[in-house]
């Protein structure tokens, strides 16, 4: 199967006409577009609307990845602790009885 290319135009012309039809399967079929591919699409329309599909052609700066994996470890951690605080409350309340 050739490799396609899609222009932020159609991407975006695909995905308002989902959105309209009551199924995605015809939609996606009458395109030759497959089902990840168009949640990929999806997923990038929504978190940055039709910037998503402009061509952007650069590496992510490292300090921007060096600070989400910090900001995961960071929310990882916070997890931890809010669950430990939330068991050391309920031994408190079995002790207090």
């Amino acid at each position: 199967m050739e490799k396609r290319f899609w222009s932020k135009e159609e991407k975006i012309s695909i995905i308002t006409e989902v959105e309209r039809s009551p199924t995605i399967v015809e939609v996606l079929r009458k395109y030759n577009v497959g089902n990840s591919m168009y949640y990929k699409w999806k997923r990038q329309y929504d978190a940055y609307g039709e910037s998503a599909f402009e061509n952007r052609h650069y590496r992510t700066n490292p300090e921007i990845k060096r600070l989400e994996v910090e900001n995961q470890r960071l929310k990882k951690l916070l997890a931890e602790k809010e669950l430990e605080n939330e068991l050391l409350k309920e031994c408190l309340k079995k002790k207090c009885r």
